[in-house]
């Protein structure tokens, strides 16, 4: 795994800073030889600057800095990817990133699905859905329904129809969603609990 600093007349590779944990890029900076290398000793992420033209180590008048995880080559060796352990926010405004994003972990769709339940929640007098008619009737109701939707998870589980398995655990993973949020909870507060049980 060679880095081509050479391919760019002027030394300098991309390099896309991503975090680490929740995937989420961070920014882009440039690398030639000599920041890499001070990256991989000192493990806080250091590029040239352009502007300045010089070595400048991300987070030295600010102190957020970014500590180097691991980094990745490209195909093509001139580009990088640098996992990042940020140390405070990235961007030179004060933002998370340098796209002014929040950098928090993503479930994708179920986060989406978390927000809609979420926002069924808070309207429950007015909301005629399903989902506000269960937090209407409370933490026994729910409760009771995500114990029924495992039953019928386990009993598919042991039958063949893969369609019906996967209905099933479908309908499980969405009550469960309702159950969290009835009990104050979020999938990140389970994604901090299972990190603490990675040891």
């Amino acid at each position: 795994m060679k880095i081509d600093f050479n391919k760019n007349q002027d030394g300098l590779v991309p390099a896309i800073i991503q975090d680490a944990t929740t995937k989420n890029v961070l920014m882009l900076g440039y690398m030639n030889e000599e920041a890499f290398g001070v990256t991989q000793e000192t493990k806080k992420v250091t590029f040239f600057s352009r502007s300045k033209q010089r070595l400048w180590t991300k987070g030295e008048e600010s102190g957020n800095f970014l500590i180097l995880v691991d980094f990745k080559v490209d195909c093509d060796n001139d580009s990088l990817l640098i996992k990042v352990k940020p140390q405070g926010p990235t961007c030179h405004t004060g933002s998370d990133t340098c796209w002014n994003e929040t950098n928090e972990s993503s479930f994708g769709f179920l986060s989406e699905l978390e927000g809609i339940i979420a926002s069924r929640k808070s309207n429950i007098a007015n909301d005629e859905s399903y989902v506000a008619s269960l937090f209407r009737k409370g933490i026994n109701k729910i409760a009771q329904k995500v114990g029924e939707e495992a039953v019928e998870t386990v009993i598919e589980a042991k039958d063949d129809n893969d369609d019906l398995f996967l209905y099933e655990s479908a309908d499980l993973l969405f009550h469960y969603l309702i159950l969290l949020q009835a009990k104050g909870f979020s999938l990140k507060d389970i994604e901090a609990e299972l990190r603490t049980r990675k040891k």
